[in-house]
């Protein structure tokens, strides 16, 4: 479909279907980056890469919506031109390559749409196909316009419109991998509202030195230091898994690192130890 796009946009002067292959070959890029991601993602940690590849996944995600940024917005730059001098199109041709394109993208953006919400670099692969479907349909108005009217300048006119909603998704893409990147708290997770449950578990004090970091798209871990009630070493394991099962259950947190420690208190038979010491088992 992007050779026959191309083709068509160059027969029948189109910069509305050129764009469309423009976006049919991002498509065709992220879709491959995509596979590839997945696939590394899905090898098992090494001694090195202790979190294994999960993290590629992002990165693919990252690209992926840089590139639909700076296609759309060279998009822009041709359409703005082609308005300061309109040029003849092909309506016919246009609407019949692009209607062909159109049921495409509606097969491709249907498969997909079933799982972009598992995984942000499939998410990345939906929005290209989803903003290539809806150039689709931009162009096959377009093709009926100029087919009927002879109004030229809905060519480019629609090629930015359509740039622009395409740029809108992929900056939320670009900004969501950047913040996992960055190691930013998930936007579901309220680091006080942690500390908080933490502090309604029977045995736990005070929780902090919090942290809560994405792996990758719906894996997040944490870190902290709890402070408990003084108690036997050998009933730390119960507490533990008490933490882990509220940290699954309330925020969806899998993996957790959690270091107990002990109040401050003064020497006595059971804790042992000096006021200024506290321990960590």
């Amino acid at each position: 479909m992007m050779v026959a796009e191309v083709v068509g946009g160059v027969l029948s002067n189109s910069l509305a279907l050129l764009s469309d292959a423009g976006h049919m070959l991002t498509d065709n890029l992220a879709l491959l980056l995509s596979f590839f991601a997945m696939k590394f993602a899905s090898m098992p940690a090494t001694e090195r890469k202790t979190f294994g590849f999960y993290r590629l996944e992002i990165l693919a995600a990252f690209v992926n919506g840089i590139v639909l940024v700076l296609v759309s917005f060279y998009i822009i730059y041709e359409a703005y031109l082609r308005i300061r001098h309109p040029e003849p199109v092909g309506g016919k041709l246009m609407l019949i390559i692009a209607a062909i394109g159109l049921v495409a993208n509606i097969v491709g953006a249907f498969v997909l749409n079933k799982h972009s919400s598992d995984s942000l670099n499939i998410r990345g692969a939906y929005l290209h196909i989803l903003g290539d479907a809806l150039s689709s349909v931009g162009v096959v108005i377009g093709g009926v316009i100029i087919l009927y009217t002879g109004w030229y300048l809905v060519d480019p006119i629609l090629s930015i419109l359509i740039s622009l909603v395409i740029v809108y998704g992929a900056w939320a893409l670009v900004k969501e991998s950047v913040n996992i990147l960055l190691e930013a708290a998930p936007a579901h997770i309220d680091i006080d509202a942690v500390g908080l449950e933490f502090q309604k578990i029977e045995g736990v004090r005070e929780a902090y030195h919090i942290h809560v970091w994405t792996i990758t798209s719906g894996v997040y871990a944490m870190s902290a230091h709890v402070i408990i009630d003084d108690q036997l070493v050998s009933l730390n394991r119960d507490l533990l898994d008490r933490i882990r099962a509220m940290l699954s259950a309330r925020f969806k947190i899998m993996h957790s690192t959690i270091q107990i420690e002990c109040e401050r208190c003064d020497m006595n038979p059971v804790c042992g130890l000096p006021n200024a010491v506290r321990t960590s088992p």
